[in-house]
């Protein structure tokens, strides 16, 4: 779908590099290596968007790291936009608001870092019917055609959240609000 809007490959992987987890930082050579293409490609990208204010920039040594910025009154229009390209409302609409005793839930693998793929990685936090789950995760998968894989643990489980979720450079999709 995104790309009959955008034609550039290039700006569709900055896009989803930066804007669907905000905490993604790259420098031109990392990204040069992430897509396989060239820097004079992606350094067009990159200026464009620096240009436009949806991204900043910082240096630090002789590299030029880059992130989104989250303060642009687009930014979570096209987080929003790549979110539903990529099926995640449709996780949270069907599978998520659906389970229950569910405290957190965050998406890792590529797609946490910014890299589109077939397959969406989630970490469930809470009290789930594994049965249950699963049903509805067949039914996920065929609305967004990807496979979703899983790993569900209880409050109980995790003695230190923040490891599990910064080890796998997770990116939080929904929490219960107490």
């Amino acid at each position: 779908m995104i790309e009959a809007l955008i034609s550039s490959k290039t700006r569709i992987k900055l896009l989803l590099k930066f804007f669907l987890n905000s905490n993604n930082k790259a420098y031109l050579r990392s990204l040069e290596s992430e897509f396989g293409e060239s820097t004079n490609a992606i350094r067009v990208e990159l200026n464009r968007f620096e240009d436009a204010g949806m991204l900043s920039s910082y240096t630090s040594g002789n590299r030029k790291y880059f992130q989104a910025n989250t303060k642009h009154p687009l930014y979570q229009e096209v987080n929003s936009i790549l979110r539903k390209q990529l099926g995640i409302d449709q996780i949270i609409e069907n599978i998520i608001e659906r389970l229950g005793e569910v405290e957190k839930v965050f998406i890792t693998g590529a797609l946490a870092k910014g890299l589109d793929s077939s397959i969406i990685d989630l970490v469930i936090i809470g009290h789930v019917n594994k049965e249950y789950l699963i049903s509805l995760i067949e039914k996920a998968e065929k609305l967004i055609s990807r496979k979703i894989r899983y790993m569900v643990y209880t409050a109980d489980d995790i003695t230190a959240e923040h490891d599990i979720i910064n080890e796998q450079n997770a990116l939080l999709i929904w929490e219960f609000d107490k």
